[in-house]
């Protein structure tokens, strides 16, 4: 074997094995440890009003418990963020990882492609060699018998021909491999670029949750208590402003049999933890759930909440039907599936389960229809 074959070979083996380092996932964060979540219902019950103990002067009043949660809210919400960067680098890593390892197939395929070519210029120049290379006027007069030369001189003809078209061939496989060899460089940087946009988004996804469970460490329980009780709250307060709108009324759509499929994945899902870029079976994030449970429903689905959103057809509010994905958030960040009723299914944030809650808890940005 040549050493310019050694080195293609050496080169694709090398890209596939080095393919597989790089688009192995991160090392999971693991989840905080889930806590029971009270099940929302299509309009939330009326909250108790809370009042500060007397038995605990050292309580913060509620407008600083306001503050807490209103900045926890920010935190998981930019690690939101940076999971939809997380998981977008990912699915892109795949994509490119798979490109990568096709073109290595192909630059071993058109390796031997090219060695057989040679073998067979190498055989058809021996041919010309044994004739003793003398031009056909030459043969014609030394030959004994003129019609024997003449329908060897159509054979050599078509040899030189055959020839011709190696040479060509011969070209043409070279520059393919040159190509190729050119395409994996390229996927292999934008590969290497995903990789350093995933720890990134790891670091920053991180740094958030810590952020959070700390500022959370500090409370006591009673605080924590109120903390959960003002969370409680601002749900039920969101969600019966947006069924005060009448939008019950308007919304009266039937899902179709993928989204009944989607639907009844989501909801076989509830009670497992969250985790941030999870896809199941056990654990999930926000777009993981949905993508999953419309994949289960035979629809594949782009993987995150923003390329949902930008890919999949929108549908007004009123039109929503069961199946159908709410995007939360001016940046798309959240996503939940709708289910009927005024309720959506979601997988929350760290430290929360696959849970039901009303879909006006949050802003909504808009509605999509995957099996539009």
């Amino acid at each position: 074997m040549g050493t310019g074959k050694r080195g293609l070979l050496t080169a694709a083996v090398t890209v596939v094995c080095a393919v597989t380092v790089l688009a192995a996932p991160g090392t999971a964060f693991a989840a905080p440890k889930p806590k029971p979540t009270a099940t929302a219902t299509t309009r939330p019950p009326a909250a108790t009003p809370t009042t500060t103990p007397t038995a605990s002067p050292t309580l913060p009043p509620n407008k600083d418990l306001e503050a807490v949660r209103e900045k926890l809210d920010a935190l998981y919400h930019d690690a939101a963020v940076a999971t939809d960067e997380y998981n977008a680098a990912e699915e892109r890593t795949r994509k490119q990882s798979a490109e990568i390892v096709e073109l290595a197939k192909k630059i071993v395929e058109g390796q031997k492609r090219l060695d057989d070519l040679k073998d067979r210029a190498g055989a058809a120049a021996r041919a010309q060699y044994r004739t003793g290379g003398l031009p056909p006027a030459a043969q014609l007069i030394l030959s004994d018998d003129p019609q024997q030369f003449l329908d060897g001189a159509g054979q050599v003809l078509q040899g030189q021909r055959a020839t011709k078209g190696l040479i060509v061939e011969m070209t043409r496989t070279q520059q393919d491999l040159k190509q190729y060899a050119q395409d994996a460089s390229a996927q292999w940087n934008k590969l290497e670029a995903n990789r350093k946009t995933k720890a990134a988004a790891k670091k920053k996804i991180k740094q958030q949750i810590a952020a959070a469970e700390k500022l959370q460490s500090r409370l006591e329980k009673k605080e924590k208590e109120r903390l959960a009780k003002l969370e409680q709250e601002a749900a039920h307060k969101a969600q019966t402003a947006w069924l005060d709108t009448g939008i019950l009324k308007e919304i009266n759509g039937k899902a179709s049999e993928q989204g009944k499929k989607a639907v009844e994945f989501a909801t076989a899902q509830m009670g497992k933890p969250y985790q941030w870029g999870a896809e199941g079976p056990d654990t999930y994030d926000c777009s993981g759930l949905t993508s999953q449970a419309w994949l289960k429903a035979g629809h594949a689905i782009p993987r995150t909440s923003q390329e949902q959103w930008k890919q999949l057809k929108h549908v007004d509010l009123k039109d929503m039907r069961p199946g159908d994905l709410i995007i939360y958030f001016d940046d798309a960040s959240h996503v939940a599936m709708y289910v009927g009723d005024g309720a959506i299914i979601h997988a929350p944030r760290p430290g929360r389960t696959v849970t039901l809650a009303g879909a006006g808890e949050m802003p909504i940005l808009g509605v999509v229809r995957p099996d539009a």
